[in-house]
């Protein structure tokens, strides 16, 4: 009796209550899935960023190139970098944007769920653009001047055209900028290819066309020099014929063995070793560059006009005339890639035909029945078709390696689409 007594009397022992999950970056409040792991936090990062749709992105740097009529060099890599870092800047600002409008339509997403906080998707906005401007910044002042206006039209997209009848611009604009970025970067980069002079301070071709001219205030040295041969005069049919056929149309036959550098390899082999590109010639500055591959940025542009214009309507479906007029335009621009110069050969029917299998076969199912999941459908077709449209533009430059290579992305991007959507 005295025991019972006693422990009556004792006080309660304490009752262990689990800690809640302390909130932070990449975890969600404190009463929503306490004790996520690692993997689970970069699960959510991966969903935010939408991590599938970065296999569509380094194509558009290798086109670039491609399309300028240059291999790939350490300015590519630098284009690729910046791209890779701007999109998934503009994935997290665009989530950022609509984390109100996603609360109603899409309560799974990772902002809205609180899986990841708002202020970690700003700030990785806010990083990921200066780390993509500092990847452009490396090739050069003209890839860094795209690359400016590149993030600015990813910061204004999210921030103010998405709603407006801009947005389908303002997102072809995007892409087109970043196809010319890896043209401009690869052209200008400190170790594009360029004429490399001896210690004697000539070009290694110097004995083919005379020396190189004095620079002002310095004095000529006294004695006879050998004549330059004078290069052979253009008439104007002349000169119209070279600006359409390259650089070997204003040279008569045998002009190239008079100037004493032995025959010129032909306009197929520089196409071989260069890429002949949408304009023929590779070009040296980056003016040229960005000339020449405006035809490439421009079909890119295209594409990407039609995707985001169905993807206005992702979230409630209803409308038929959008995926069916999208359905038109990439089956038109695959007709147009299929049909190839003689010097590329049929390697860019091959990506033109996935490019039209992927994008416009979506887009009619979607015209057919306008309902949000085959809309959504559409528009994850539409961005996995980047690939083989990158790789169509490439091998139609002449660059089927390149091309080669940005097809090998495109089952990666599938296999992981499985696991993360790309919208």
């Amino acid at each position: 009796m005295i025991g019972a007594l006693l422990s009556r009397l004792a006080p309660p022992a304490p009752v262990r209550v689990p800690h809640p999950a302390r909130t932070g970056k990449g975890q969600g409040p404190a009463g929503a899935a306490p004790g996520r792991g690692r993997r689970a936090r970069l699960r959510d990062w991966a969903e935010l960023l939408r991590v599938s749709a970065l296999f569509t992105v380094p194509g558009d740097a290798l086109a670039g190139a491609a399309a300028a009529g240059l291999r790939p060099n350490r300015g590519t890599a630098y284009a690729v970098g910046a791209s890779l870092c701007l999109y998934e800047a503009g994935m997290a600002l665009n989530d950022w944007a609509d984390r109100d409008e996603d609360a109603v339509d899409r309560p799974h997403r990772p902002l809205p769920s609180g899986r990841v906080s708002p202020t970690a998707a700003l700030g990785a906005a806010g990083v990921l653009t200066a780390a993509g401007l500092a990847f452009a910044a490396r090739a050069g002042r003209p890839a860094l001047a795209v690359a400016t206006a590149l993030a600015a039209t990813v910061w204004a997209y999210d921030l103010r055209l998405k709603h407006t009848p801009a947005a389908p611009a303002a997102m072809a604009a995007a892409r087109g900028l970043d196809l010319l970025l890896g043209a401009t970067a690869t052209v200008s980069a400190p170790t594009a290819t360029r004429p490399r002079r001896t210690a004697a301070g000539t070009a290694p071709s110097a004995r083919a066309h005379g020396p190189l001219p004095q620079r002002s205030g310095a004095a000529a040295p006294s004695g006879p020099h050998p004549a330059a041969p004078a290069a052979p005069a253009l008439t104007g049919s002349a000169l119209i014929g070279a600006v359409l056929t390259g650089p070997d149309a204003g040279t008569p036959r045998g002009g190239a063995a008079a100037r004493g550098g032995g025959p010129r390899p032909s306009m197929s082999r520089q196409r071989r070793e260069h890429g002949a590109g949408w304009g023929g010639r590779p070009p040296a500055t980056p003016g040229p560059a960005l000339r020449t591959a405006a035809p490439a940025a421009a079909a890119l542009a295209a594409h990407t006009y039609a995707v985001t214009a169905v993807s206005r309507h992702e979230a409630h479906g209803g409308s038929t005339l959008t995926p069916l007029a999208a359905c038109g335009a990439t089956t038109a621009l695959g007709l147009l890639l299929a049909r190839t110069p003689a010097t590329a050969g049929l390697l860019p029917a091959l990506p033109a035909a996935a490019y039209v299998r992927t994008a416009a076969v979506p887009c009619l199912h979607a015209a057919l029945n306008p309902s949000p999941t085959l809309t959504q459908r559409a528009v994850g077709g539409g961005i996995r078709a980047m690939i083989p449209l990158q790789a169509a533009l490439a091998a139609r430059s002449g660059a089927g390696v390149s091309a080669l290579a940005v097809l090998g992305l495109a089952p990666l991007a599938r296999t992981l689409a499985r696991k993360v959507s790309p919208t």
